[in-house]
């Protein structure tokens, strides 16, 4: 852990400085979603849930924080999640350090990175898009991962195609996932194609100046063989 720890620190430091000379000025991202369930690549990780966003970007380079919070049940998933991404013309990369609140440390501190006991896990995503759909692939490198089908880490991989479209006055998008590999973090055996998805959005105006996206969102697992209906909206200034 203590490897991965520096190499992602000597990342961000060395894409922070590609990026200082292109800056014009920074961004500022804060936003909130509700939810009525918690669904996250076909898994169902909580119920009502309360989702907030804090992010600063650079042009392509951006540091956000992301939460998850259960409103009604004390059990659901408890998140935060930190994100290094950097994007140019089509393409992307990032870094995300998740945190649970369930994990390997019964404890549930978040300062703790043991590599055999620590609630954090860490992915690397790589993606291109191509406007008309775009192509991500996701690898867990370190931190609280699942086991294949030897009890070894699995290093779980999880493979997303999206197909934004407008249709009847919202923004669609058709979502479809797949785990490529035996794990216990998405349940698979081996390949599976764990979500397929279709989303709207679409703004309610309030005022002249203020508007809130709400959103609608059909979730199918093949894998766990579930389905959920998700409605949501975003706060944002």
């Amino acid at each position: 852990m203590k490897k991965v720890k520096g190499l992602f620190l000597a990342g961000l430091l060395l894409t922070v400085a590609a990026a200082a000379e292109a800056q014009e000025e920074v961004e500022t991202t804060i936003a909130a979603d509700v939810v009525n369930q918690y669904i996250w690549r076909g898994q169902d990780l909580g119920n009502v849930s309360l989702q907030p966003t804090l992010g600063v970007s650079y042009k392509g380079l951006s540091l956000t924080a992301w939460g998850s919070v259960g409103l009604t049940e004390p059990a659901d998933t408890k998140e935060f999640d930190l994100t290094l991404a950097y994007t140019v013309g089509g393409f992307n990369i990032d870094i995300t350090d998740y945190w649970f609140n369930a994990g390997l440390d019964p404890e549930s501190r978040y300062f703790k990175y043991d590599a055999h006991g620590t609630n954090h896990l860490f992915e690397a995503n790589i993606g291109y898009d191509f406007g008309v759909a775009s192509l991500q692939w996701y690898t867990n490198i370190a931190g609280n991962d699942g086991a294949n089908k030897d009890g070894d880490r699995a290093y779980s991989s999880y493979l997303e195609a999206n197909v934004p479209f407008r249709l009847g006055g919202a923004e669609w998008t058709a979502t479809a996932g797949a785990v490529p590999f035996a794990t216990t973090s998405y349940g698979t055996t081996g390949f599976a194609v764990t979500n397929l998805a279709l989303k709207a959005t679409k703004d309610i105006k309030v005022t002249d100046s203020f508007s809130i996206p709400v959103f609608g969102q059909v979730v199918a697992n093949p894998c766990s063989q579930k389905a959920y209906l998700v409605f949501g909206f975003t706060l944002q200034p």
